[in-house]
């Protein structure tokens, strides 16, 4: 069984407490924190924090939120896979994320499709749409290809303002 504890000797809930404290920008008071963390965390190409800020909330969701937040999760670990794979093509480990990505990308679809067109405030259809291109890219390179690009990063357009 995996520890909760990172290599600093952090828990992980003190480290999203900490990338909590450091989100920038307004935060809308009626939607938690960790659900804005994680959109501002992966259009900072953080996506194993965005992973992590979400984890964290959807531990303690149940109900229709749960796959929901199940499916961000998936979505963001997929492009942890696409970065380390960019990041270290040719180390033995990270040189086999790409079919990795797909497939988490594949369960984010599966996770995300019952809430489109949107939920909580953002647009599901996007990220459904993104989520088919990155695959559809994969698909045609045989796995052989990186799609993703440091420089044209993918973006999430954070949730509008909802009330509850």
């Amino acid at each position: 069984m995996a520890s909760n504890r990172e290599a600093d000797g952090r828990k992980k809930g003190d480290r999203v407490r900490v990338l909590l404290q450091n989100l920038s920008g307004p935060v809308n008071p009626a939607q938690d924190p960790l659900y804005l963390g994680y959109f501002w965390l992966f259009n900072e190409r953080k996506y194993y924090e965005a992973h992590d800020i979400l984890e964290h909330l959807w531990l303690n969701t149940s109900g229709a939120r749960y796959r929901y937040f199940k499916g961000l999760i998936q979505f963001a670990g997929a492009f942890v896979h696409l970065k380390k794979h960019h990041e270290r093509p040719d180390h033995p480990v990270d040189k086999r994320r790409l079919a990795p990505a797909w497939r988490l990308l594949r369960l984010a679809q599966a996770n995300l499709r019952p809430y489109a067109p949107a939920y909580l405030g953002f647009d599901v259809r996007a990220a459904l749409s993104l989520a088919q291109a990155y695959r559809t890219l994969l698909e045609a390179s045989q796995f052989q290809e990186n799609p993703w690009d440091p420089k044209h990063p993918p973006q999430l357009e954070p949730p509008a303002q909802v009330r509850e």
